[in-house]
């Protein structure tokens, strides 16, 4: 029988350790500065319940199978949020990698280890003067004993303007590909490649499409032969007007991209057509004329206590073959 996976991804937003954590090094209580003050335990546990709440409704109350996550600070914060899900009573594992963005944020992985184990893990660095979130990669093993290769993203943010900043998005999708390209010359060109987060450009975007060589067309990624090109799966949506961030309007950010070798009828290990989806669950929704994420906030902005993140989460289902 063929195994479906659910996989999803969330910005977490602003996952912050404790404003006087002891596991916070000098520089980046500096970088942070007054914008961590009053974040104590309290709201921090609270966050934490919070998300969890969520993540337990998602794949119809069972829970992710993978979860990608961003803008979580360290390891544990992570595992304060496995310890929240823990109730479910599934065998989840965190993978994450310490980068050298300059708030401290980072991305990570959390998986089902009945489903998938860690076979290698690469944080790939992106060329800047100024530091940012590394591309996480993750060669996960399935039970079957075929390679998913995953590449988590958070890509540098708009703030101080979208054209000014485009450049360090294009470098980073230039980076996505070079290692797209890698990762099939040393594992095989047959490998399925899988990259999901918060791109911070619309799949639209130059960064995307001439860079990371995202497309919109089916056909072009599956008959390429001379780049390794991504389906970007979010195009569908953009129709019907769905987004995962508002921000003068709704901004389709949060994506998920994926090789040819996820797309043919036949390969081992398919993304199903149709399956992406941003989840908006009703306590997740502010009220009001547009279906806005609530956020939990924090971070020198106003703490919601019943609020959850300024990102919805998105989530595609993958089937692999007997």
């Amino acid at each position: 029988m063929p195994i479906i996976y659910q996989v999803t991804f969330w910005n977490l937003e602003n996952l912050f350790d404790i404003e006087h954590s002891p596991r916070r090094g000098e520089k980046l209580t500096r970088a942070i500065g007054k914008d961590i003050k009053d974040w104590d335990q309290a709201r921090l546990d609270r966050k934490i319940n919070q998300l969890a709440h969520i993540i337990q409704q998602m794949n119809v109350g069972q829970g992710p199978d993978i979860l990608g996550v961003c803008e979580v600070e360290n390891s544990y914060v992570l595992e304060l949020l496995l310890g929240a899900l823990a109730p479910m009573g599934r065998k989840y594992a965190i993978v994450h990698h310490d980068t050298e963005d300059r708030r401290g944020i980072d991305v990570a992985f959390i998986y089902d280890q009945n489903l998938f184990t860690v076979e290698a893990i690469f944080d790939h660095f992106v060329m800047r003067r100024t530091a940012t979130r590394d591309l996480l990669q993750i060669n996960f093993r399935t039970t079957k004993g075929r390679l998913f290769v995953l590449v988590g993203n958070h890509w540098p943010s708009r703030s101080g303007g979208q054209l000014e900043t485009a450049a360090y998005r294009a470098m980073t999708g230039e980076t996505l590909a070079y290692f797209h390209e890698r990762i099939l010359e040393v594992h095989g060109k047959d490998t399925p490649v899988l990259a999901m987060g918060d791109f911070n450009d619309e799949p639209f975007d130059a960064s995307l499409t001439r860079y990371a060589l995202a497309q919109r067309d089916r056909t072009t990624v599956i008959k390429g032969r001379k780049r390794p090109y991504f389906l970007n799966l979010m195009w569908p949506l953009l129709g019907q007007g769905l987004g995962s961030l508002y921000y003068d309007g709704f901004n389709l950010i949060d994506q998920f991209l994926v090789n040819k070798n996820m797309l043919k009828p036949d390969v081992p290990i398919r993304a199903l057509p149709g399956s992406v989806n941003v989840l908006r669950f009703k306590e997740m929704v502010q009220e009001g004329s547009y279906p806005k994420p609530r956020p939990f906030g924090g971070m020198g902005k106003k703490v919601d206590f019943d609020g959850f993140s300024d990102h919805f989460p998105i989530e595609m289902t993958v089937e692999e073959a007997d």
